[in-house]
């Protein structure tokens, strides 16, 4: 990629990231940790990777995207607008009565949203439907999941898996959120999922392992995701938990909380900064 691109990029991220910490400081509620530390990989899937049309979200040829760690939805909402989905503003009423953004994504309610989740587990099956699916139609469109890697302990996911592999879907592309925490504490503590990468490959999985926070690193892995034929490819991000906002990096205590008045003005201050530094 050309520097300007990866630039682009960054700055897309940073967006992303604001938006995320808008929609659930005006929610009062939500789950920006694990927003913030996925909101890289969701700006390369809608503004590099993906073939999708903003202007006909339910295009039958569309790239289809699955957000099975549904609970990160204020930033795929966040990114959703920045592509043109929906108006930015939209983001202020998150999570509110009868509003479009709800806090788990809604397919019924919310344009460029292909499945509704939030039961962990449950989302990478779908996927592999839509992938399976995919096939049997002979169409060319890909699937791509996001799963975090507290999510990653539920059973159902082992299940979905195995039958990825078995029926060789090669156009699915696993991505885990690897920032090693979740509500209850670390995720090494909780489940003991390691080792996540011979795992993946024991299931038959082409598995690469990346910086979830470098754009050149993701763009390396989804090019060799497209190239590989025969079996599924799993992406194993290794990520910060609250990336971009100081005190929320690597705190387990903002998995699931708003930030107050004085929280939410140096979240926004310190991203604002490092979206000046970008277009500067």
């Amino acid at each position: 990629m050309e520097i300007s691109e990866i630039k682009q990029l960054q700055i897309n991220a940073t967006k992303a990231r604001m938006g995320a910490i808008i929609g659930t400081y005006n929610a009062k509620s939500g789950h920006p940790g694990g927003s913030l530390s996925a909101a890289d990989v969701l700006t390369y899937l809608y503004f590099k990777e993906m073939n999708v049309d903003p202007s006909n979200p339910k295009w039958a040829d569309r790239d289809r995207f699955v957000l099975s760690k549904g609970h990160s939805a204020p930033a795929l909402y966040a990114v959703l607008a920045l592509k043109g989905y929906f108006d930015w503003d939209e983001l202020k009423s998150l999570r509110h009565v009868g509003a479009m953004l709800q806090g788990h994504p809604d397919m019924k309610g919310t344009p460029g949203i292909d499945m509704s989740t939030g039961s962990l587990g449950q989302g990478i099956s779908t996927a592999c439907g839509m992938a399976i699916a995919g096939k049997m139609d002979n169409k060319d469109y890909r699937v791509y999941t996001v799963l975090g890697d507290g999510e990653c302990e539920e059973g159902q996911v082992w299940e979905a898996l195995m039958f990825a592999a078995h029926k060789t879907l090669d156009n699915l592309v696993v991505i885990v959120d690897q920032n090693g925490l979740q509500i209850d504490g670390t995720v090494a503590e909780v489940g003991g999922i390691e080792p996540l990468d011979k795992k993946f490959e024991a299931f038959g999985f082409n598995t690469l392992k990346v910086d979830g926070h470098s754009f050149e690193e993701l763009d390396k892995a989804f090019a060799v995701a497209k190239e590989t034929k025969g079996m599924p490819t799993a992406i194993l991000m290794k990520t910060v938990k609250g990336k971009g906002v100081s005190f929320m990096e690597n705190q387990v205590g903002w998995h699931g909380k708003a930030t107050n008045d004085e929280e939410y003005k140096q979240a926004m201050a310190e991203l604002e900064a490092t979206l000046a530094s970008l277009e500067g």
